[in-house]
């Protein structure tokens, strides 16, 4: 296949109208056989993709990590039921609260709302919450990311007043799906909420990991369809990294290269989307958010939570802690992406065709009415 690296459309354009076969070709081209100056003009083109709808600013998130329990026995994942040696803490309503007063006042005008499937935060609960947010700093996004719950619960939540629901699909292939995850999950049901919170009205963000096991060139293919039809308003990809105490702890550590590039092929063909430089890509790089940025990607998501508790929250060994990932080392992140020559921006940072859409709708109303 011949890919124009002199021409960021006509990537683009490949991109968009690619079959499976086409797209596995082009990620197996870059992730094997490009050469360093094609990885840095691959980066080039996505950084232009980025400048042209958000310019150079970096959204900051205010990340919470609410509760470490977890229904679910994701095969990959530290937090699963059946890891007996996770260390498991609830935030109280006024724990929370006081993380977003904590955020508030350093600038940040997000946050991110994050859990294992924990059945004790119910609707009601969480309503009140996010209610109770929205009450106190109603020019702040509320960002939930607590996994799969009905269609009912979700319209519950966005009538609370959450704004954006993050639920990474993880991969598109219902094969390697379930080799991730146990009986009882399902791929279908996860698209399913999927457009359940588009069509409810949420900024919806979805994503997956690089090099899990069994990925192929073929299932990341299906991936970047998947994204394409949904066309998520954020998309959030990291590194797989083993945790110890799962199933799956003697796979391989990746290094962060391939991340990097799905991260510039992503912003390219979806040029609008809000792309984060996750803490997994920090975790086994110690510059991989930087490079992340560099790539194409706009959002960072400091840390809030409470400093007992970060080392409980333990997706997969190694989480970063320090740095980029803690919200009191703001000068430092604001230093670190000024040195890049771009713009830390504690706005809301919605996704860049809200606005518009928001406009719309507002016009249609108006129209009927009379």
């Amino acid at each position: 296949m011949m890919i124009n690296m002199n021409d960021a459309g006509s990537i683009s354009e490949l991109l968009n109208k690619a079959g499976k076969k086409e797209l596995s070709d082009i990620i197996r081209y870059f992730c094997e056989k490009s050469t360093a100056a094609e990885r840095l003009a691959l980066s080039q083109f996505a950084s232009e993709f980025r400048n042209k709808y958000y310019g150079t600013r970096v959204f900051f998130r205010g990340l919470i990590e609410f509760s470490s329990y977890c229904r679910n026995d994701c095969f990959y994942c530290g937090l699963r039921r059946s890891n007996l040696k996770a260390k498991r803490y609830r935030l109280s309503d006024t724990e929370i609260i006081e993380c977003c007063t904590k955020g508030y006042n350093m600038g940040f005008r997000t946050f991110v709302l994050q859990s294992g499937e924990d059945t004790y935060f119910t609707d009601t609960r969480l309503c009140k919450i996010v209610f109770r947010i929205k009450e106190l700093y109603p020019n702040c996004a509320v960002t939930l990311s607590i996994g799969e719950r009905s269609y009912n619960s979700y319209k519950k939540l966005f009538d609370a007043g959450a704004d954006r629901y993050l639920l990474r699909h993880e991969t598109a292939n219902e094969e390697h799906y379930m080799k991730l995850h146990p009986k009882g999950m399902s791929l279908g049901n996860r698209i399913r909420c999927l457009y359940n919170l588009k069509e409810i009205g949420f900024q919806v963000g979805t994503g997956f990991m690089v090099d899990s096991p069994y990925q192929t060139y073929e299932t990341l293919a299906e991936d970047f369809i998947f994204l394409r039809e949904l066309e998520p308003h954020m998309i959030g990809i990291g590194p797989f990294i083993p945790h110890k105490d799962t199933s799956l702890n003697d796979f391989y550590h990746p290094s962060s290269t391939n991340t990097l590039i799905l991260l510039s092929l992503i912003r390219i063909m979806l040029p609008k989307t809000l792309l984060p430089a996750t803490t997994a890509l920090g975790t086994i790089d110690n510059s991989g958010q930087k490079k992340g940025l560099i790539a194409g990607a706009n959002v960072i998501m400091p840390n809030l939570s409470p400093l007992k508790h970060r080392s409980d929250y333990l997706l997969y060994d190694n989480k970063l802690f320090t740095g980029w990932e803690a919200a009191e080392c703001k000068p430092e992140i604001i230093r670190n992406i000024e040195s890049i020559k771009l713009t830390p921006d504690f706005s809301r940072g919605d996704y860049v065709g809200l606005k518009e859409k928001n406009d719309c709708r507002l016009i249609l109303k108006h129209l009927k009415s009379k």
